[in-house]
């Protein structure tokens, strides 16, 4: 059974860094996309970020773009996304998501999901 747990979240101020984590269990994610999409109260899932299985592609919402990095180590079977620059709408709870096949920035294409971490952005 295949597994993805998310840390790093937490709560820090406007400016700040946070660095999440996604560690996957029950398969190899180097021939794996990995995404991270983010929901906030009362708003729909959004894409964040994806990175293809070779690394090399990776994708970003605008709002985020210069601001966060996605990367991956699949030696250690984690993907990571890097946040810099944090604002106050960056307020959501992250989730990491696998996807057998081709990269994509639709949420509905990705098989396994983990259960997400909060992140609060105060101004």
């Amino acid at each position: 059974q295949v597994q993805l747990v998310e840390s790093g979240g937490g709560s820090v101020q406007a400016g700040d860094s946070l660095k999440l984590s996604c560690v996957v269990s029950g398969r190899t994610i180097s021939r794996c996309a990995m995404g991270w999409f983010r929901q906030a109260p009362g708003k729909e899932r959004e894409f964040v970020a994806a990175i293809s299985w070779t690394g090399v592609g990776t994708y970003y919402r605008d709002s985020v773009k210069g601001r966060f990095t996605i990367s991956r180590d699949n030696a250690k079977n984690t993907v990571y996304l890097q946040m810099n620059s944090l604002k106050p709408e960056d307020t959501a709870v992250y989730y990491c998501a696998l996807l057998y096949g081709r990269v994509t920035t639709v949420a509905d294409e990705y098989d396994d999901w983990g259960q997400g971490t909060q992140v609060t952005v105060s101004s």
